[in-house]
């Protein structure tokens, strides 16, 4: 039987050729930021993010509860964690309402000053909303807090929503690669440079 794979694009944003705008909510949302006691938070948005969405295949952590707690909480103990691009977002219109917490986005912090964008997740009732935006750029906004000059995201080539979200705030790809389904590994030989097409409009993809 054929392997199962999934094409993937590796993108960066060189924040000293971009203008962003600020990130903003929604009426009705409010941030969160990182502290340890909402890890438990983190993973269970997350798990509602992706458990029955395409990355929960390409990676299977992320269709289950377990594997999302294990990864906040290996993503949590690496020395470069970055805590200003780690955050939630949670819908509450009325101080008295419960949070419905909807959104998470992690970060770290790589050598030669890029930050690493882990797992953007908005929950399926909350998209549409502009979330995925505006928790995107409030990370970026905690890189740059740290003087980091390039930030860095993968995304899987179907996810065609995701890619053009990151194109319009001004993400380029820079590499292409393919994932084995389930395990998640980069299949050896399969890393190159984009094509012109997959670099302008994914018309390959």
């Amino acid at each position: 039987m054929a392997q199962q794979r999934y094409k993937r694009f590796r993108m960066e944003l060189d924040f000293r050729f971009a203008e962003l705008p600020a990130a903003v909510l929604p009426d009705g949302y409010r941030w969160l930021a990182w502290r340890p006691i909402l890890s438990e938070r983190h993973a269970q948005v997350k798990w509602r993010s992706f458990r029955e969405e395409l990355d929960g295949r390409v990676f299977t952590c992320l269709s289950q509860i377990d594997g999302c707690r294990r990864l906040i909480t290996d993503i949590g103990r690496q020395p470069k964690f970055c805590s200003e691009a780690t955050w939630m977002a949670a819908f509450q219109p009325e101080p008295s309402w419960p949070a419905d917490d909807c959104g998470t986005i992690q970060g770290i912090c790589r050598a030669g000053g890029v930050g690493s964008i882990q797992n953007v997740g908005i929950v399926p009732e909350h998209r549409g909303n502009g979330l995925g935006k505006a928790i995107v750029l409030k990370s970026l906004e905690g890189f740059r807090q740290q003087g980091l000059t390039c930030a860095s995201l993968e995304v899987t080539a179907l996810n065609r929503v995701a890619v053009r979200l990151y194109q319009s705030l001004g993400f380029r790809i820079t590499r292409v690669l393919y994932r084995e389904a389930e395990g998640g590994k980069v299949i050896r030989g399969t890393e190159r440079a984009p094509w012109k097409g997959e670099r302008e409009l994914m018309s390959t993809t």
